[in-house]
Parts: structure tokens; C-alpha cells; sequence
């Protein structure tokens, strides 16, 4: 299962992504897929048909990773909805 991530690299863009699995305290290097800017644009650099790059830690300062909406089972919904259904009973 694929993690998406914020790849934070040095004096660049943040670029969206995939990664396949976490990175290991030995690695040296981050493969990422389907890279893209934030807002979901496609990167300038990045050529048609490229899917997976591998970029070096020394390069990057830090990845956010998000857990998926799927596993969010405890959510009830929005605040607005649960008061607009109290205020009908």
C-alpha cells in the first residue's frame, strides 16, 4: 500500500508523492512515485511516461507522510451536521 508523502527537499519545490514503504535508518536514498507539485500540477522537470525517481537524503529536509481517510474509522462527521441534526429532533 502506497503512503502519500511531502517530500521537503533543499532549496527546491515540496513535491506530492507516493512512497512504497518507509524508509529504513540505513537507506541513503527515497524512491517516490507519481511525483507533483502540492496543488496536484505536474513537475516542469519531469518527463512524459517518468513514474518513479529516487532522490538522496542529502538532498531532502524532511517528509511528512499522512495516514490514508480509510483508516480513520472513529470519525462521526462534521460539527455543523451533528447540530443541524440535534436542532431537528
Amino acid at each position: 500500500m502506497a503512503i502519500r508523502a511531502l517530500v521537503h527537499i533543499h532549496n527546491e519545490e515540496t513535491i506530492a508523492c507516493e512512497i512504497d514503504e518507509m524508509p529504513k535508518p540505513a537507506d541513503v536514498f527515497v524512491t517516490v512515485r507519481n511525483p507533483r507539485k502540492k496543488d496536484g500540477k505536474p513537475l516542469q522537470f519531469v518527463d512524459d511516461g517518468a513514474t518513479s525517481f529516487i532522490y538522496p537524503f542529502a538532498r531532502i529536509a524532511f517528509i511528512e507522510l499522512f495516514d490514508e481517510v480509510e483508516r480513520r474509522e472513529n470519525v462521526v462527521g462534521l460539527f455543523r451536521e451533528s447540530g443541524d441534526q440535534r436542532r431537528r429532533s
